[in-house]
């Protein structure tokens, strides 16, 4: 029987039961499976590129074939923005059925295109879904989990942002041995579409709070400067574009930027704000946040380098470097949960420090490499990373969001989210540019490019085992955050409320508690 999500009044409170409200778990397991196969997308074109550009139908070259990529971040860093303000404004059920809807279409459309704009468009309308889903997901678990079993479902979630980018490459590659690119995203809509009919079985309409009003200055200024941001570090060490090009990508989005965060920070004090910055006034928020962006950094840089290297350096074909890239992200998934069970036990300090010891060990074993280098070591050396990157993210998803009151679980995911995708966009654009500078240099000076990109390569991995010193100092400032956190002044007359469900805006606040079980459902 179709069901809303349930009120969370009481796994909010101290001492309250450790289990799932009713039919919690099936919510869960939708949106779980259903982000695991948006994210899934995301870095699948990664190993295809020149396949695509092989393909006389599209006609195109590795510079166009690269924005399939691109666009998709670039929609992600638009969008997720405004999801804090999204999941205010509409029903979960509603916002869950948008966002697939919009992804199976976008798979549709870019497995039929006939041509390359078709294709792109097709990107874009995935995106579009994709960034809803995820953090659609985080808040659920936030609002649905009680304090003391967070961890473990943290943990779990965890397994979908880690593992879905990494087994793209080796799905694509996989089928890129067998079948037409076509297939990367034709095999994956029927799955899609499983999970958009389950979703619309699962949830029931449900009423929604009074939202906050919609600023209609935000969004331009979210889009420019977000967008603006993630184009510009994809521009990063791009060739054959105009001189202003990038500067005036970069000018842009920063500036932009910085209005939209002064446009919020005015616009929070009434509660209308399109993302509330209030999550930094909490510490472990702003220290989880500060870790995750080295982390994402160091992650999709890495990414995006070792199919590089494998290809270009070590000579391999295209699934086995997805084969080489599976172990460690099956290691990823298969410690989520059990990170984050012992999260639930011990808190995040005797699980992150250790994990980002073994980041920088992994980054170190990196700068190591060569053209001699055997395959299976180059295993061994993902999954180091893979298995410090899993005793991290679990905790850091736990801290950032239950050091915050209930009323800012929305937009908390909403920045969680953001930080990732710019995070992502900027270790990309500086291990590319690094490695790029580089090897550009050893070329002219009559080194083989294949040698070439390998120093590059390993130039940049030490950039980013510098850089993650600095992650690893900021392990040390992590706490478990206390079971419920009190609303701030501006939120004191809302009570349990907040816990119903991510609503902000003031006629929320202003709203009486709700009692029992008959909170308004998402």
């Amino acid at each position: 029987m179709p069901t809303s999500i349930p009120s969370t009044s009481a796994a909010a409170r101290p001492g309250a039961s450790d289990r799932l409200p009713p039919r919690g778990a099936i919510i869960i397991a939708t949106l779980l499976v259903s982000a695991f196969v948006v994210i899934l997308n995301e870095t699948a074109m990664n190993v295809a590129i020149s396949t695509l550009v092989a393909d006389p139908v599209l006609g195109i070259d590795e510079r166009a074939a690269q924005w399939l990529t691109t666009a998709f971040m670039l929609t992600m860093a638009v969008v997720i923005p405004t999801t804090g303000w999204l999941m205010a404004r509409f029903s979960t059920r509603s916002l869950y059925l948008a966002a697939m809807a919009a992804f199976v279409l976008g798979t549709l459309v870019a497995g039929i295109a006939p041509s390359f704009p078709l294709l792109l468009l097709g990107r874009v309308v995935q995106a579009s879904g994709t960034a809803v889903v995820f953090p659609l997901l985080m808040t659920t678990v936030m609002q649905l989990v009680p304090p003391a079993r967070r961890g473990a479902f943290m943990g779990t979630i965890s397994l979908v942002m880690s593992v879905a980018p990494a087994l793209g490459p080796t799905l694509s590659g996989a089928i890129l041995q067998v079948a037409s690119w076509r297939w990367i995203f034709l095999g994956i809509a029927p799955l899609a579409l499983i999970m958009l009919i389950t979703g619309s079985r699962t949830l029931r309409r449900g009423d929604v709070q009074a939202p906050p009003r919609l600023d209609l200055v935000s969004i331009p200024l979210a889009a420019l400067g977000f967008g603006g941001l993630v184009y510009g570090l994809s521009l990063i060490g791009a060739e054959g574009l105009p001189a202003w090009q990038l500067p005036v990508a970069l000018a842009v989005g920063v500036l932009a930027l910085v209005a939209f965060v002064a446009r919020q920070l005015r616009l929070q004090r009434t509660d209308d704000a399109l993302l509330d910055l209030r999550t930094f006034r909490h510490p472990p928020f702003t220290a989880s946040i500060t870790v995750m962006v080295i982390a994402m950094a160091a992650m999709f840089g890495t990414l995006i380098l070792l199919p590089l290297i494998l290809q270009d350096s070590l000579g391999l074909e295209p699934l086995q470097v997805g084969l080489i890239t599976l172990p460690g992200a099956l290691l990823m998934g298969l410690l989520g949960p059990v990170v984050g069970n012992l999260y639930d036990r011990w808190g995040p300090r005797p699980l992150v420090i250790p994990g980002a010891v073994v980041v920088l060990a992994a980054l170190v074993l990196y700068t190591q490499l060569s053209t001699t280098t055997p395959w299976w070591l180059v295993l061994i050396m993902q999954m180091v990373l893979s298995l410090g990157f899993a005793f991290t993210f679990p905790p850091l998803f736990t801290v950032s969001l239950g050091s915050l009151p209930a009323h800012l679980y929305g937009h908390g995911s909403a920045v969680l989210s953001t930080v990732q995708q710019v995070a992502g966009a900027a270790g990309t654009a500086a291990f590319v540019t690094i490695m790029a500078t580089r090897q550009a240099q050893l070329v002219e000076v009559g080194v083989s490019s294949g040698d070439a990109l390998l120093e590059g390569a390993r130039l940049a991995f030490m950039g980013a085992a510098a850089l993650w010193v600095l992650g690893v100092i900021a392990t040390l400032r992590l706490r478990k955050p206390a079971d419920a956190v009190p609303d701030e002044p501006e939120h004191a007359g809302v009570g349990e409320a907040g816990a119903a469900g991510p609503t902000a805006g003031s006629a929320a606040a202003a709203a009486p508690a709700p009692t029992g079980p008959t909170a308004p459902a998402p």
